[in-house]
């Protein structure tokens, strides 16, 4: 029996006629019958699909139609099928944020790449880190803080100078951001289950936002962060370049 695919693509024009293609040359259904899901398009489309299906079994299969594609296969408009017979599966799970606001309400979101806090204003935040209930740091100054996952340690936490992280390694990056104080703290590695905390000192004069994923919470004064491991993201990528060879491949450039 064949595939059922459901066809996904980005505004991008790159995109849209990728999708063209495949439209003409594969039968397609709607997401929700689906057995793989196929994204045209970036990371950033990669990331948005996953959020936006990840109440689905199928599997997402990306294939670059953007700019960088960590996440995402090289593009090729022929031998689509016998690609996704072959490919290999990775697993993950994504960090669950929740963000309590100066007014006392609520929010929570998914981060497949990373739960990060930066400062709203001129000046730069002040953050305690709380981690598994101990305080690590009484008082963090820098434009902000993250913590990645292994999957989005290789973006915005390495550019930030974290550590890229295997991808099979039950394990955290905890970076600064331009840290003012501590001088050399450089950051921690935390196991996966670890509750990590930050908490917004001054939040008035000082005002921090969080974001999980481009979704924003601003005025925030309090954000705890955990591991969803009732939550298992699926991708799929060609044989010798899932995301593990990547990892190590991008630590030799």
């Amino acid at each position: 029996m064949p595939l059922k695919l459901a066809l996904l693509a980005s505004r991008a024009p790159d995109a849209q006629s990728a999708l063209e293609i495949l439209k003409a040359r594969h039968a397609h259904v709607p997401v929700e019958e689906a057995d793989i899901i196929i994204a045209l398009g970036g990371d950033g489309f990669m990331l948005q699909t996953l959020h936006a299906t990840e109440h689905l079994s199928a599997p997402v299969y990306g294939m670059n139609r953007g700019t960088v594609g960590f996440l995402m296969n090289a593009w090729e408009p022929t031998g689509l099928t016998d690609r996704l017979q072959a490919a290999e599966l990775a697993v993950l799970n994504p960090l669950r944020m929740k963000a309590t606001r100066i007014d006392g309400t609520v929010s929570e979101a998914l981060a497949i790449n990373e739960v990060s806090l930066l400062r709203q204003g001129g000046q730069a935040a002040k953050l305690r880190l709380i981690v598994d209930g101990k305080q690590r740091l009484d008082e963090l100054v820098a434009d902000g803080a993250m913590l990645s996952t292994p999957a989005g340690s290789t973006a915005y936490n390495y550019s930030a100078h974290g550590p890229i992280l295997p991808i099979g390694s039950d394990v955290l990056a905890l970076t600064p951001v331009a840290a003012f104080r501590p001088r050399r703290w450089r950051g921690a590695l935390l196991t996966k289950d670890s509750h990590v905390r930050f908490e917004v000192i001054d939040p008035e004069r000082r005002p921090v936002m969080a974001d999980a994923d481009s979704t924003s919470v601003r005025n925030v004064i309090r954000v705890d962060i955990t591991s969803a491991r009732d939550v298992a993201h699926r991708l799929m990528f060609d044989p010798g370049h899932g995301l593990e060879e990547r990892l190590i491949r991008e630590q030799f450039v």
